[in-house]
């Protein structure tokens, strides 16, 4: 059990709040299914926890005639079929955030999705109101690993980065949140522990965080 007390706290969604990595990977997989491009796992996993513009903009040149923008919003529309894997919240993840929200501690999200995305997620797993602050992709010029994001929710919050713990599942937003100064702890949903090293700590899901 990995015991915490912090001004502030910061979470990522996809992967550390709600489980969405298999639907992001499984739209990802079908949009090069869709185009005959190969894609193998590594490329695959260094999409989690970036920006989806920026994460396919690397693969341009495998679709000529295509942007950046345009295979992204291919993309969102396969993650909303009826045959994408399920999704639901991390365990453990809406207890905490409810105990938090009652202790007044300060809250947010740093993601990288964007706005309607993040608000739509947050309200499906019944948190939304609980976050004084959401920053997405549509508030910053830089994505994770840039500590933008992190730095951006502080601010909003009124805290000192450095006494803040964030929550990620994924190796960008851990560079991300240890680049602000943040304590972060790390979720084993997506990554394994050795590729999630970089964190402070490193735990299974929320079940293993007791509030102090």
């Amino acid at each position: 059990m990995l015991e915490l007390s912090f001004s502030a706290v910061c979470f990522d969604l996809d992967g550390t709040l709600v489980d969405t990595e298999p639907r992001s990977r499984a739209a990802w997989q079908k949009l090069f299914q869709v185009h005959g491009v190969r894609l193998d796992p590594a490329q695959l996993a260094r999409f989690a926890g970036r920006p989806g513009v920026e994460a396919i903009a690397d693969h341009l040149p495998s679709f000529p005639g295509r942007s950046a923008e345009a295979l992204f919003r291919e993309a969102l529309g396969y993650a909303r079929g009826a045959d994408m894997p399920p999704v639901g919240p991390v365990a453990g993840a809406l207890a905490l955030v409810t105990r938090l929200c009652d202790r007044h501690v300060p809250l947010a999200v740093v993601t990288s999705g964007t706005k309607h995305y993040a608000r739509a997620e947050l309200s499906g797993m019944g948190a939304l109101h609980h976050f004084d602050v959401v920053v997405t992709a549509d508030d910053v010029e830089h994505g994770k690993p840039h500590p933008e994001g992190y730095f951006a929710a502080a601010a909003a919050l009124g805290v000192d980065p450095l006494d803040t713990v964030v929550f990620e599942d994924a190796p960008a937003g851990v560079r991300a949140a240890r680049a602000a100064g943040a304590y972060c702890v790390a979720l084993t949903t997506t990554h394994s522990r050795t590729d999630l090293g970089a964190a402070d700590a490193t735990v299974r899901d929320f079940s293993e965080i007791r509030w102090k």
